[in-house]
């Protein structure tokens, strides 16, 4: 098969490598394998738990139903990978933070090279621990502790906590495999995973609805397909947008060559922060419903009180489905733009473009070098943040609100957040394996 080297893979010749390159199948091979150890994994229940009391009372809490759906249906089963990545994400999230605050971790980002890079995962892998432990205690002693069928005692919560703990610690070992000699990003194909076997439930819901309903429910439902599919194509267009700002880079002499001047771009995201701002944004909203299980059933009279106003807030105002929709869609909205804005200043920081270009030699046309330089790339970068943000918001909550108006809401696991993820990973697991197959390319070039 002849093949170009300056142009993309084709699907056929994509397909060849995965099933002909060793490299390349055995990568793929890891990575279904561990994938299907994980979803194995989620179905080896806890013991000591009353799971068909517990099934029934989980359908209408809000945060057990946001946890689940990156669980892949764990917690609501309450098996050993019930935590599953979660952890993990929380943890990285927190040391995303943390390395633009504390001057250390910055340096050992920056300037340790692939040193400083494995202390910082190192690092992350402790809080990830630290997480689970706090979060697996959380769950036990606010939720699972009163389905215990023996009596939920210090020694039910110790071992379930541990228990969910280990399955956590075992999923990011998995995930970090996978990153290592897979195909993709572990943590992103774990959660995508488990995201995925959330839809046959889904869609045998919708079909046993619709075999029990009119032509008008059926009508509905092709409506919200319909809407599920142009935000497909909506985030796909958004994920790959990009600002190209050109680059010059000026004459160098070494030795006796000299080298022209060369142009270049330097490529700004439209969604720098991709799906990361809905999840910040979510978990903010979950977590009024999270402070409602911790004070339930509290004798104190000023906690029994600060419940009654943790749930009318959450019934009312924090819920698509309260008295007042617009306020929760206001403040989701809110949420988005804000987070949108802090992620990305976390990843593009201008003055740090700015001095690179200048040490490189390089620069933007018609603008000089430095502070000039700074205050360019901001403002793009401000404009296009408030776009992408815009767009996330319009991602979260349109959907929802045309759950909310055809009467449809047997996907209600499937929403924004879903939905970004699932396009985000298949992207980047695609552009990866294309990567392999040009690398294929180019050695079998060299050989001949």
């Amino acid at each position: 098969m002849v093949v170009s080297r300056d142009k993309a893979p084709t699907a056929q010749e994509t397909f060849m490598q995965m099933a002909q390159a060793a490299g390349l199948r055995g990568r793929l091979l890891v990575t279904i394998g561990l994938l299907i150890l994980i979803r194995l994994g989620i179905h080896i229940p806890v013991p000591g738990i009353n799971r068909a009391q517990l099934g029934q009372d989980l359908q209408t809490n809000q945060l057990v139903g946001f946890l689940d759906i990156f669980s892949g249906g764990g917690l609501s089963a309450v098996g050993i990978f019930a935590l599953g990545i979660l952890p993990y994400i929380n943890a990285s999230i927190i040391i995303q933070l943390l390395t633009a605050a504390i001057p250390s971790l910055e340096k050992l980002q920056k300037d340790e090279g692939e040193a400083g890079r494995r202390k910082i995962s190192q690092i992350t892998r402790y809080v990830s621990l630290v997480w689970a432990v706090i979060q697996s205690g959380v769950i036990t002693t606010t939720l699972l502790q009163r389905y215990a069928i023996n009596g939920g005692g210090p020694l039910f919560v110790a071992s379930t906590a541990l228990a969910l703990t280990a399955g956590s610690m075992f999923v990011m070992w998995v995930s970090e495999l996978i990153t290592e000699r897979g195909i993709g990003n572990g943590a992103s194909l774990l959660i995508f995973l488990n995201i995925v076997a959330t839809l046959p439930t889904s869609l045998g819901k919708t079909i046993e609805q619709a075999q029990n309903s009119d032509r008008e429910f059926v009508g509905r439902v092709i409506i919200l397909l319909l809407v599920f599919l142009i935000m497909i194509v909506g985030i796909v267009f958004v994920q790959e947008g990009t600002r190209r700002i050109p680059i010059v880079s000026a004459r160098r002499q070494v030795g006796r060559r000299l080298y022209r001047e060369r142009n270049s771009y330097l490529p700004l995201r439209l969604n720098q922060g991709g799906v990361m701002p809905i999840i910040f944004a979510s978990s903010v909203l979950v977590l009024p419903s999270f402070l409602e299980q911790v004070t339930k059933n509290s004798k104190n009279e000023v906690v029994a009180n600060l419940h009654q106003v943790i749930v009318q807030v959450s019934s009312n105002y924090l819920n698509p489905n309260g008295q007042t929709p617009w306020i929760y869609a206001t403040v989701y909205l809110v949420l988005i733009v804000f987070f949108s804005y802090f992620y990305s200043s976390l990843i593009v920081n201008p003055v740090d473009l700015s001095q690179n270009l200048k040490k490189m030699g390089a620069s933007i046309p018609g603008i000089r070098p430095g502070k000039a330089t700074t205050d360019y790339v901001e403002r793009v970068l401000n404009r296009l943040t408030f776009l992408g943000a815009i767009f996330l918001g319009l991602v979260a909550i349109i959907p929802t609100a045309i759950e909310g108006v055809i009467r449809v809401t047997t996907f209600r696991g499937l929403a924004a957040t879903s939905l970004l993820i699932l396009v985000g990973v298949a992207i980047d697991t695609a552009k990866q394996i294309q990567t392999y197959v040009i690398s294929q390319r180019y050695e079998g070039m060299v050989k001949q």
